[in-house]
């Protein structure tokens, strides 16, 4: 059985998590709280660029965890395609200018487009951009998407689908994310997990809500659904990762709250149910 979290020294926070805040107010309200780790989402970027963006987080003291997101590699067109490639390129100069070593990679689906082939481009995608982010010292995490977000957000639905890719492309700054939002019901969850091994590069959390009243922002407080946390974190340990345990939670009804005291909520959970 896996033991409870004793301390909060693993916990990093998506900026999405807390989207009413600015990047500086997240910043404030993270560090007031003694939460460590910021993971930053692209548009809390953009009213100060990321340059100063780095700079901010740089004095702040927390530990830069990921940029989030990269991917949507697929498309109709190669024109398109192509504009894709070059967004992810503009992903890994903000990874690197804030202090970044991870983009995740949302990779991508496109209505009436195959997800046998969407899932070729992703991969085309991918090995694209890795020059670049071998350059900037970033590596780059396929994140595997429920399965209700293969028509438009990703054709990689499981930890099979990740692993697999991982394999085909077989350079070490490519793994995978373990989010147990859209990973908790695979059957073959454990043992794909284990396969990952060290290719694990970010593991993130938050809960499952019956009823699920929004497929994007319902999401829930670790410990208000129904997804055994904890025991999926003993996975990801027993295959070897020991790095930030992330909260990523898209909600309309936290968003419409105070901010601060959704963060102590995050805080209390994550010791109870992580």
């Amino acid at each position: 059985m896996t033991k409870p979290l004793s301390d909060h020294s693993r916990l990093c926070i998506h900026t999405m998590t807390t989207k009413p805040w600015s990047l500086h107010e997240a910043i404030d309200g993270y560090a007031a709280a003694g939460v460590p780790g910021i993971t930053v989402w692209r548009q809390h970027l953009e009213p100060t660029g990321a340059r100063e963006a780095g700079r901010m987080l740089k004095d702040s003291g927390l530990e830069v965890v990921s940029l989030c997101r990269g991917g949507f590699f697929p498309a109709h067109t190669d024109a398109d395609r192509q504009k894709a490639v070059d967004d992810n390129l503009r992903a890994i100069d903000e990874a690197h200018a804030i202090g970044a070593p991870l983009i995740v990679l949302v990779c991508g689906a496109v209505p009436r487009v195959p997800l046998t082939t969407a899932r070729a481009q992703i991969v085309e995608g991918i090995v694209s951009i890795l020059p670049h982010a071998a350059s900037a010292g970033v590596r780059l995490s396929i994140e595997p998407l429920h399965p209700m977000y293969a028509d438009s957000r990703s054709a990689v639905n499981t930890m099979k689908q990740a692993n697999d890719m991982v394999a085909a492309i077989a350079n070490d700054r490519v793994g995978v994310t373990v989010d147990v939002y859209h990973l908790w019901w695979d059957p073959d969850l454990r043992e794909e997990i284990r396969r990952a091994g060290d290719s694990i590069f970010s593991f993130h959390v938050c809960d499952w809500l019956t009823p699920t009243r929004d497929i994007l922002n319902d999401r829930g407080l670790m410990g208000d659904g129904c997804i055994n946390i904890r025991e999926i974190r003993g996975w990801v340990e027993e295959a070897g990762f020991t790095g930030p345990i992330e909260a990523e939670i898209f909600s309309n009804e936290w968003w419409a709250g105070d901010q601060a005291q959704f963060v102590e909520r995050i805080r209390s959970a994550y010791l109870a149910h992580c």
